[in-house]
């Protein structure tokens, strides 16, 4: 039998790490699935998102070894350099290196610079998302200039690009070429046994919405605001998540500040994953009108909690009133959105009941589908 191949991950962050959201459950669900095929060895930051203080459960600075197939490097941010980074990668064995992301200087640029010396490594880029032309126009002149350089350096010159659907495909061959190498696979799920689905009593009239995500302008919650100004129901909509963009969120809670009684609506600041299932439980639906999501991982936990979604049309999760699981509203139809909620809001718990089946029996579509994990392993297997 064949040995197991090791994988080398570069990520900014990851476990124990929850506040850069999607693209650390990404690499954790791939490392999930796939451990029982590959090694994995990651190296990432001792810190969390927008944190300072390193992991108190993890040794910096050195591999700890989480499972039989799995080891993490953290690096502190005092040894965060050039020297360090090269030195990390010849030191350590590894068949081919996978980095996350397109932008990150630490973690996919200086990585890169060093990988490509190495002829006999293989390495996939994974663009999670950052391609995309609602995320390119966010912070736009930077990253043009980046691109730009990126492409007459040839820095991405004989990669492959791990896309996660056709629409990503169409991304990294408007910005790198129709040459570039590109595979898709689908982003996976957690690997879980899914809970059952149970009925829940809602009061016809009201309407509980729940929001987790970065407060940022990219996730859109000025406009989630916007639209509860016109809706008449009664609304309670918590939302949640780390701030990011601190003259965004004063913004945001100047218009709550002014929201009519009817729309009552706190912050509830940042939960770690584990809580997430067990919080959405309490909500009728997600209210998520994101600038774009390359996957949407809170828009799945959404759905295995039986929560019913109203979310932007800018993300793979598309048609969900065919099957009752929610509404994808265009972003400059904001009457669409009011009217969604309204009918949320006016649903009694038979109604109601009808959306949370709905949402349950699309989760366990998606969680059920091997084809998406066979297709993460061929990404690795090609090599």
């Amino acid at each position: 039998m064949a040995a197991k191949k090791t994988i080398l991950i570069f990520i900014d962050w990851y476990l124990p790490g929850f506040k850069a959201g999607g693209p650390i459950q990404s690499c954790a669900n791939l490392v999930s699935h796939l451990k029982g095929d590959f090694n994995f060895k990651i190296i990432t930051r001792d810190t969390d998102y927008c944190e300072t203080t390193p992991y108190p459960t993890v040794k910096s600075n050195a591999w700890n070894i989480i499972d039989e197939q799995t080891q993490v490097y953290y690096l502190s941010a005092d040894r965060m350099s050039k020297k360090e980074m090269q030195r990390l990668i010849n030191e350590t064995a590894f068949d081919m290196a996978y980095l996350n992301g397109i932008f990150s200087f630490s973690f996919t640029i200086i990585p890169l610079i060093y990988l490509r010396k190495l002829s006999d490594k293989k390495i996939i880029v994974a663009a999670r998302g950052m391609l995309a032309p609602g995320a390119l126009a966010i912070k736009s002149l930077k990253k043009q200039v980046f691109l730009t350089a990126a492409r007459v350096m040839k820095l991405f010159n004989k990669v492959t690009f791990h896309a996660t659907n056709s629409e990503e495909t169409k991304d990294i061959a408007r910005v790198f070429g129709n040459n570039s190498h590109i595979m898709i696979a689908g982003n996976l799920s957690k690997k879980i046994d899914l809970p059952s689905f149970h009925p829940k009593a809602k009061t016809a009239g009201t309407l509980k919405l729940i929001n987790i995500a970065r407060v940022a302008p990219e996730k859109n919650l000025k406009f989630a605001l916007e639209i509860l100004k016109g809706v008449g129901a009664n609304i309670i909509f918590d939302f949640y998540g780390p701030v990011y963009n601190k003259s965004y969120f004063d913004e945001c809670m100047q218009l709550i500040s002014d929201m009519p009684q009817h729309i009552k609506v706190s912050y509830k600041e940042v939960i770690p994953n584990s809580e997430v299932p067990q919080i959405l439980k309490n909500y009728d639906a997600m209210l998520m009108p994101t600038l774009g999501e390359n996957f949407g991982h809170i828009i799945l936990e959404s759905l295995i909690a039986s929560c019913p979604v109203i979310i932007s049309d800018q993300t793979p999760w598309q048609q969900l009133d065919l099957d009752n699981s929610g509404r994808a509203i265009p972003l400059n139809n904001k009457d669409a959105f009011i009217a969604a909620i309204e009918m949320f809001a006016a649903a009694d718990s038979e109604t109601h009941n009808v959306f949370r089946l709905g949402a349950y029996q699309r989760a366990k579509k998606f969680v059920e589908n091997t084809d998406t994990a066979a297709a993460n392993k061929a990404l690795f297997d090609m090599f």
